[in-house]
């Protein structure tokens, strides 16, 4: 179904705004963050993310796909090509498969310590995981397909269905086509996840993967692709995932990746602030780094309230270009309280901001990410009952 504009939505899909200087997170925002979750950073110590921990955005439903119907989904591919194909997913899977160990990060990761506050999904940093993606080069099945002279986008429809802003719509968006039929991008038809079948919630049994893009590129429940010969105009295009500083504003395009590093919060936490505690002496300090735009190529680790950086060491598999490096350090604690920082930067010369980079939608904020830390003092024995 295209994306309208049907009367009476209205009072049930709230148009996009940002919060009031006083006002909090809503019932609404905090049940789309129930719905939702990121990835707990302390699973930032495996290379792949396991499915449970990766982090998940859902925009409406997850579809209803039992094993019979998994059998009978149909991909079709359309539009501008000279040989419409329909696809069962066994079809997909009797093809060469391919694997890419690709990090997907939403959007929107960010958006919750922007001011003033973007009203949607309240990421904090945790919108980020690594799994390694099976299935079929969308450069080939396009190639098979035959797209003709003229094409310039190849638009995606998932399975999901609801509405935003009043707008009634299938998930839908579109890839260049000098993105969506190179061979070198790696953009995938996946069927598999870490070596198993997608889980529901990451597509199953269908979903597209865009290595390098922002998670909403990487449409589930993939059911139809399309090429065209006109830019798509669809609503999570034009409307949503745009970088806007007004309503009027037009905007550009959300699409890959800001360089962003994390880390594994050092020591143990405080339950209700997550505030970290660690004993004096050396504390490791590891994580990963990312870009979509090319390779990270430096991780800049602080501890004195970003006054001072030290060069932490990166670790990338040249083989694995779409995945997080590995970084790390050795950060020697002293009694008193800190606060920590990490950054990164890639190849291409882009590095994390120290103030955050504001939108009216909450997009790309890669602002560096912060971690109190408390060291006690060597006196200090530590919880009642533990060891000192």
């Amino acid at each position: 179904m295209d994306a309208t504009q049907t009367p009476g939505l209205g009072s049930v899909s709230a148009p996009g705004r940002v919060a009031g200087a006083d006002e909090g997170i809503s019932t609404a925002e905090l049940a789309l963050a129930a719905r939702n979750h990121g990835l707990p950073l302390e699973a930032l110590r495996y290379d792949t993310t396991p499915p449970g921990l990766h982090y998940v955005l859902v925009h409406y439903d997850i579809p209803a796909v039992d094993q019979a119907a998994a059998a009978h989904w149909r991909l079709t591919v359309g539009g501008l090509v000279r040989r419409p194909l329909v696809l069962d997913p066994a079809a997909l899977r009797a093809r060469p498969a391919v694997t890419h160990r690709v990090t997907l990060e939403c959007a929107g990761n960010g958006r919750a310590r922007l001011q003033p506050r973007p009203v949607s999904q309240p990421w904090l940093l945790e919108a980020v995981g690594t799994a390694d993606w099976t299935g079929v080069p969308l450069a080939g099945l396009l190639a098979e397909a035959g797209v003709r002279e003229g094409a310039v986008e190849a638009v995606f429809t998932g399975a999901d269905h609801g509405v935003e802003r009043g707008v009634e719509q299938d998930y839908r968006r579109s890839l260049p086509l000098d993105v969506a039929a190179d061979p070198a991008r790696g953009v995938l038809v996946a069927y598999a996840m870490n070596g198993a079948p997608l889980p529901p919630q990451h597509g199953h049994p269908l979903r597209l993967v865009v290595p390098g893009w922002y998670g909403m590129a990487s449409v589930k429940w993939l059911r139809d692709i399309t090429v065209t010969d006109t830019p798509f105009t669809g609503f999570q295009q034009t409307v949503a995932y745009r970088y806007r500083q007004g309503p009027d504003d037009p905007g550009e395009p959300v699409d890959v990746v800001a360089p962003r590093a994390l880390m594994i919060p050092p020591g143990f936490p405080d339950f209700m602030s997550r505030t970290r505690v660690v004993r004096p002496g050396p504390v490791p300090v590891t994580g990963r780094a990312w870009s979509g735009r090319a390779p990270v190529v430096r991780v800049e680790f602080s501890a004195d309230g970003e006054q001072t950086w030290t060069d932490a060491e990166v670790t990338a598999d040249p083989d694995r270009p779409w995945a997080w490096a590995a970084w790390r350090t050795t950060w020697t604690a002293s009694p008193g309280a800190y606060r920590l920082a990490v950054r990164a930067t890639d190849a291409a010369g882009r590095a994390q901001p120290l103030t955050a980079p504001w939108n009216r939608g909450g997009f790309g904020n890669n602002l560096v990410q912060r971690v109190e830390v408390l060291c006690l003092t060597p006196e200090d024995p530590g919880p009642a009952g533990s060891p000192g």
